[in-house]
């Protein structure tokens, strides 16, 4: 271990220790409103409306995306318009031996746009879901994330930048943590995304416990987690309006993690997901999972009941959102964004602008 390695370690630890105070800055997940088709420019004068203190550019449609020019003014319009802006990429793993080469390129490249942008961390992730790991076992799922992820140590380090690894539908908070420190937390952290857990059978809040003091951005989505005569049911709603506890996971955040930006992230509009527990084949999946975890899941579950809101179910299995049906999803999507930071704003106390 160097010095600069050895003195980011000791001051991020020391960082981490101290309990945040005073009001927590608040921006949106841009890709909460994607049916909506903005550009980057107004995504940001959005958030400037409604506001904000940040911005998270995720999964960018603005045609210039990939224009280091575009990427510099992106950055010039953030600061005119007072915005933490961080951004990020895709997958990290390979499907396959001959898709390596293809997804370190792709890594350097998001590494890069994110420094043109100004943000101070790039989002990746494992994979879609659990599912969509490739062959081998979680052990190997981490050993590998490990090596990729250090095989652009330089690169990141030389750019100011840090690889945030998304919580999400793919490993547990112990997995997950395994791959931050394996490649060294002077470079790597952890997106913490509150949605994502419910679908790998953990209480958010385990989430945070876990991997909190190693978070480089929060984002809140909630849930409804409920019993389901196949097993547990899980379901994306608008924030403050499902089953998890957000006061204590806000309460958690400032007690745990370090200097982070909180994003409102409402991916609303899919249909219920239920996890077959009651079949020994689903437990192939997840072989891994400890008993003491799995009953504090189905103790979240038990406290939850369906989403008697009003929704328009947009997810059609992959399929493009017909044209009639899109108006509905866009208002939609808005309404609940809009929804959930009134709620994060009154309710959580988030927000440094408001």
């Amino acid at each position: 271990m160097d010095r600069r390695t050895f003195l980011g370690g000791v001051l991020g630890a020391g960082a981490a220790s101290a309990r945040m105070t005073g009001p927590i800055p608040m921006g949106l997940n841009t890709y909460c409103l994607r049916a909506l088709r903005w550009n980057d420019a107004q995504h940001l004068d959005y958030c400037s409306s409604q506001r904000l203190d940040a911005i998270f550019l995720q999964d960018s449609l603005d045609t210039k995306k990939d224009d280091p020019a575009h990427w510099k003014w992106v950055k010039e319009r953030a600061k005119e318009l007072g915005l933490h802006l961080e951004t990020g990429g895709s997958s990290l793993l390979p499907k396959d031996a001959g898709e390596f080469d293809a997804k370190i390129a792709l890594l350097r490249r998001n590494i890069e746009r994110a420094a043109g942008m100004g943000s101070p961390l790039v989002r990746s992730l494992l994979a879609a879901d659990r599912a969509s790991l490739p062959p081998g076992t979680i052990a190997q799922h981490v050993e590998n994330a490990v090596k990729m992820l250090r095989m652009v140590r330089t690169q990141a380090i030389d750019s100011g930048v840090k690889v945030a690894i998304e919580v999400h539908k793919d490993l547990q908070a112990r997995e997950h943590r395994q791959i931050v420190e394996g490649a060294g937390t002077e470079f790597v952290g952890t997106y913490l995304d509150t949605g994502n857990p419910v679908f790998v059978m953990e209480d958010p809040m385990q989430t945070v416990e876990v991997l909190g003091k190693h978070a480089l951005t929060v984002h809140l989505r909630d849930s409804v987690v409920y019993e389901h005569p196949k097993g547990i049911a899980v379901q994306w709603v608008p924030l403050g309006e499902g089953t998890v506890d957000f006061p204590a996971i806000v309460a958690k955040v400032r007690e745990l993690c370090s200097n982070v930006h909180i994003y409102i992230k409402p991916i609303t509009g899919r249909p219920p997901y239920v996890h077959p527990i009651y079949d020994d084949t689903y437990w192939k999946t997840f072989a891994e999972v400890r008993a003491a975890d799995f009953a504090r899941f189905l103790a979240l579950a038990k406290k939850g009941r369906p989403y008697e809101g009003h929704v328009v179910i947009e997810d059609l299995q992959n399929q493009p959102v017909p044209a009639h049906f899109l108006p509905a999803v866009q208002f939609q999507q808005r309404e609940h964004m809009e929804r959930s930071i009134a709620y994060a704003r009154k309710t959580l106390g988030l927000g440094v602008r408001s």
